[in-house]
């Protein structure tokens, strides 16, 4: 397995368990939605694999590398993990072409150019380049944010509440649009959502999180959605 999670435990100080010995495992490239109410884990499980918070116990790997347990810790900025957040945290005093190109600092000058034209590219987005944010729709904000993230080529990409800010209407060839780009990279993704539908739509597996604890993990590529429905709501 590419991924593995093992009793992963988290509180705030003397609050409840937000998380309660979550275990889980996803192969290389798989598109996985993990679905839950609000306060259910989901927000707070995506943090603590990216690295910004710290589980209370546990042990998460990728690719065989260890990324925290009891005896070791890997900070986030070295963990080759990319995260959009449900806002899209995109620079508004940076145009389209600079925010992409901020996750390059480490490139050099026709290695950045080549990696920003790629990723325009890749989001259909090259006639916006020199454009700033609050002069894109949101779904092309969600682009940019997601070109940023996937030029710095991480290896797995996190997704929180990815849908929630689009009206009905763009809600669903984003999804459509989003899933060819995940595909077209063979990304690894980690999506958190509350809507079934945005999961069943581009999902290869969905995790089912109720006050923090994983309840049921549906794998869905190879079944027929109106089967998976009916199971999911017995």
């Amino acid at each position: 397995m590419y991924i593995k999670i093992k009793d992963i435990h988290f509180r705030y100080e003397k609050n409840h368990p937000i998380l309660n010995g979550c275990s889980v495992e996803f192969n290389k490239g798989e598109i996985i939605a993990i679905i839950g109410n609000s306060g259910s884990g989901k927000s707070t499980l995506l943090r603590i694999i990216a690295g910004l918070e710290r589980a209370n116990h546990g042990e998460m790997q990728i690719d065989q590398n260890i990324l925290f347990s009891e005896h070791s810790y890997i900070e986030p900025n070295k963990r080759n993990i990319g995260m959009v957040f449900q806002d899209y945290a995109l620079f508004p005093h940076l145009k389209v072409s600079q925010n992409i190109m901020y996750s390059l600092n480490k490139k050099n000058k026709d290695e950045k150019e080549s990696m920003l034209n790629n990723m325009l590219e890749l989001v259909s987005l090259k006639e916006k380049s020199e454009y700033y944010p609050h002069e894109l729709s949101g779904g092309q904000q969600q682009r940019v944010a997601l070109a940023r993230s996937l030029a710095a080529q991480p290896k797995l990409l996190l997704l929180d509440e990815p849908f929630s800010n689009l009206d009905a209407n763009l809600r669903k060839q984003i999804r459509k649009d989003l899933q060819h780009i995940l595909r077209k990279q063979s990304i690894t993704c980690i999506f958190a959502t509350h809507d079934l539908e945005d999961a069943m739509d581009i999902a290869d597996v969905i995790l089912f999180l109720e006050e923090g604890k994983i309840v049921k993990v549906e794998n869905i590529k190879n079944m027929e959605k109106t089967f998976v429905i009916d199971n999911m709501i017995k």
